[in-house]
């Protein structure tokens, strides 16, 4: 089972809301079977005490602490959003949504980071025309 799949990347986010979008990045993560329902309760819980806004047009929202029993598996959603949601006041373009099951939720932030560092792996992601092209640039993001 690989933590990110075609299935769970979107290359045109429909929300228009940092709030809908949180629910993208969610329903993703469900449909993956990664994630119960009510997980993407425990996202929405989280924005509102800590946002997940990372900077360079990235927002990785994750349930809270006490969600950990809804995770089933360490997962990954990834949508964007070519317009740009408003993230508290901030542009952002990529929601990855994220479940890390046991301890893999540190690992998961540090390889996205990374990846989110390198502006010419961001650029990558923002010109990707297939989830396939997606998954290549993320390839290194697994959590283990």
């Amino acid at each position: 089972m690989t933590t990110l799949s075609e299935e769970s990347i979107r290359l045109q986010g429909s929300a228009s809301s940092r709030d809908e979008a949180i629910t993208e990045a969610g329903q993703l993560l469900v449909a993956a079977g990664a994630v119960e329902p009510a997980y993407v309760d425990a996202m929405h819980e989280r924005e509102t005490s800590v946002s997940t806004y990372m900077g360079n047009l990235l927002a990785i929202p994750h349930g809270t602490n006490e969600a950990k029993g809804s995770i089933v598996r360490t997962g990954l959603s990834f949508v964007r959003y070519d317009g740009g949601i408003d993230w508290n006041g901030n542009p952002v373009k990529f929601v990855l949504g994220i479940a890390g099951a046991g301890d893999d939720h540190l690992a998961l932030l540090g390889q996205i980071a990374e990846v989110f560092m390198d502006s010419e792996r961001v650029g990558q992601l923002e010109s990707a025309g297939s989830p396939a092209e997606v998954l290549a640039v993320l390839s290194g993001v697994s959590g283990g």
